[in-house]
C-alpha cells in the first residue's frame, strides 16, 4: 500500500515543473524559464529510474530504442528544449550576444511565448507518465528466433523492405505504406550493419555499409535534416553497446558538427534543387561545398535563423494559441473525426477528402500562414492536442500518445521473441513517425496501418517458420 501511495506521489512530481511554472505566469521569463528547465528535470527523474525503475531485463544500453528513451529523447527533446533560441531571440539576442532590450511592448510576445512553453512542459510529463504507467518489463516471450539466424534475417529485411516500399509507392492508393517500409528498410540495415561489424563477417558488413551508405544518401539528398541527423544518432545507438568509449568520443562530435553544417547545407541545396535550377546529386555536391567553406559570418546567421524559426515550432504554436479559444473555438472531436477519415485507404475511397487539405484548413483559418503561400506548415501532435481541449487536450492525448507507444512496443517484442527484432527492427522501423509528433490525421493514420503491417509480418514470419513458438 505504501509502495503504491509512494509510486503516485513520484508520478505527480512529473508535473510540479508545469506547476510552478503556472503560478509565476506574472513574470513571463521566469514561468518560461521554469518550464523549459522542468523538462530537463523530467528527463533526470524519468530516464535514472527514479520515478518507476528502468527495466532489469537488459542493460540500460541495450534498451536505447524502447519509448521511455529513444521517443522520449527525440520527441520530446525537441519539442520541449529547442525552443531557447526562439526565446532569447525575443529578448533581444543575436548570435548568443544581446543586441536590443526587449521593451514592454514585447510583453505580449514574451507572455505568449511562456505559455506555450508551459504546454510543452505540461505535454511532455503527460506523455512520461503515460509510457512508465504501461512500462511493464520483462515481457512473457511466446516465440523465438536463433541468435545464429538474427545478423542475416536482419540483412535479409533490409534486402526485402526496400523494393517493397518501391512497390507501394506504384499502386494507387497505398503509397502511404511507402514510408512505413523505406523507414523498415533504413532501420533494418543499419541494424544490419551494427551486427555485422562485431561479428566481423565480411560479406555481411560489406553488403549492409553498402546499404547503410545509400540510405544516407538518400537522406543527404532529402532536403530535411532530420533523416541524415536520425541516419548517424542510430546507427550509433546501435553500435553503442558493443563500443561505449569509440562511439562517445566518434559520433557525438559527429551530431553536433552536423547541427553546425546542416543549416547551411539545407539551405543551399533546397535553393539550387528544388527551384530546378540542379539535379539532387550537383545540388548537393555545391550544398557541401558551401557548408564547409562558408565564410564564418555567414555561417553564424545562417546557423542563427536555424536555430530560432527553424528548429523549434515554438513560433506556430504562439499564433494557434492566439486566435483558438478568442477567435477560433476549441475543435473538440473534429480533429479525431477528420483521423478517422485518413484512415481509410484511398484504393477503397477514391473521393476521399486529401488529408493535407484537410489540415492546411486550420492552419488558414488561424492566420498561421497565407492561402496563397505555396509553404506547407502543418501543425504539430502537441498543437492539435491543444487546439482539440486546451490544457485538458494536452494532458489527455500526450498521456495516450505515451501509453500507445509503450504498449505497441510490448506488443511488437511479444510478437516478435524480444527486443532486437520486437522494439529495435519492427517498432523502430514501422513506428517511427512517432519520434516526431505530426498532425494527428498523418499520426493515426501511419500508426494504425503500421500496426495492421506488423501484424501480417508476424504472420509470415510465422508460416515460414522464422519465428517459432515457444
Amino acid at each position: 500500500m505504501q509502495e503504491n501511495s509512494k509510486a503516485i506521489e513520484r508520478y505527480i512530481v512529473l508535473f510540479v515543473p508545469w506547476m510552478l511554472a503556472l503560478l509565476c505566469k506574472g513574470d513571463s521569463i521566469l514561468s518560461y524559464f521554469i518550464a523549459w528547465l522542468g523538462s530537463f528535470f523530467i528527463f533526470l527523474i524519468s530516464l535514472s529510474g527514479w520515478v518507476r525503475p528502468i527495466p532489469k531485463d537488459r542493460s540500460m544500453a541495450e534498451q536505447l530504442m524502447r519509448p521511455i528513451f529513444i521517443i522520449q529523447i527525440i520527441f520530446a527533446g525537441y519539442m520541449c528544449c529547442t525552443s531557447i533560441f526562439y526565446f532569447m531571440n525575443s529578448l533581444g539576442y543575436e548570435n548568443f550576444r544581446q543586441v536590443t532590450f526587449h521593451t514592454l511592448h514585447d510583453q505580449d510576445t514574451l507572455g505568449l511565448i511562456a505559455q506555450c512553453q508551459r504546454y510543452y512542459c505540461l505535454g511532455h510529463a503527460s506523455f512520461v507518465a503515460g509510457v512508465l504507467i504501461f512500462m511493464n518489463y520483462p515481457i512473457k516471450k511466446k516465440y523465438h528466433i536463433e541468435n545464429t539466424k538474427l545478423a542475416n534475417l536482419l540483412m535479409f529485411a533490409a534486402v526485402i523492405s526496400f523494393p517493397v516500399s518501391l512497390l507501394f509507392l506504384t499502386i494507387p492508393g497505398l503509397s502511404q505504406f511507402y514510408y512505413q517500409f523505406s523507414s523498415l528498410s533504413f532501420i533494418a540495415g543499419t541494424l544490419a550493419l551494427a551486427f555485422a561489424i562485431p561479428l566481423k563477417k565480411i560479406g555481411n558488413t560489406l553488403i549492409c555499409l553498402a546499404l547503410y551508405s545509400f540510405n544516407f544518401y538518400q537522406a543527404l539528398i532529402s532536403g530535411f535534416k532530420e533523416p541524415i541527423i536520425i541516419s548517424v544518432l542510430v546507427l550509433g545507438i546501435f553500435l553503442y553497446p558493443t563500443y561505449k568509449k569509440l562511439v562517445a568520443i566518434t559520433f557525438v562530435p559527429l551530431i553536433l558538427l552536423l547541427f553546425t553544417v546542416l543549416p547551411t547545407y539545407n539551405h543551399i541545396f533546397r535553393s539550387n534543387a528544388w527551384n530546378g535550377d540542379a539535379n539532387s546529386g550537383d545540388a548537393s555536391q555545391v550544398a557541401l561545398s558551401a557548408a564547409l567553406n562558408s565564410d564564418d559570418d555567414d555561417l553564424k546567421d545562417t546557423n542563427w535563423e536555424f536555430l530560432v524559426y527553424r528548429l523549434s515550432e515554438i513560433d506556430m504554436f504562439t499564433k494557434f494559441v492566439q486566435s483558438t479559444p478568442k477567435t477560433i473555438d476549441y475543435y473538440g472531436f473534429d480533429l479525431i473525426k477528420q483521423s478517422l477519415i485518413a484512415l481509410v485507404p484511398r484504393v477503397l475511397w477514391p473521393s476521399k477528402p486529401i488529408t493535407e487539405d484537410l489540415i492546411m484548413q486550420r492552419v488558414y483559418d488561424a492566420g498561421v500562414i497565407n492561402r496563397n503561400s505555396v509553404v506547407s506548415a502543418k501543425p504539430a501532435y502537441i498543437v492539435d492536442a491543444y487546439l482539440s481541449g486546451g490544457d485538458f487536450g494536452i494532458f489527455f492525448y500526450l498521456f495516450a500518445y505515451g501509453a500507445i507507444a509503450q504498449l505497441i512496443c510490448l506488443k511488437a517484442e511479444k510478437l516478435f521473441g524480444g527486443y532486437i527484432l520486437g522494439t529495435a527492427l519492427i517498432f523502430s522501423g514501422l513506428f517511427q513517425i512517432m519520434w516526431r509528433g505530426i498532425s494527428f490525421e498523418f499520426m493515426f493514420n501511419t500508426v494504425f496501418w503500421s500496426y495492421i503491417s506488423m501484424l501480417a509480418i508476424h504472420k509470415i514470419m510465422l508460416s515460414t517458420h522464422i519465428l517459432k513458438e515457444v
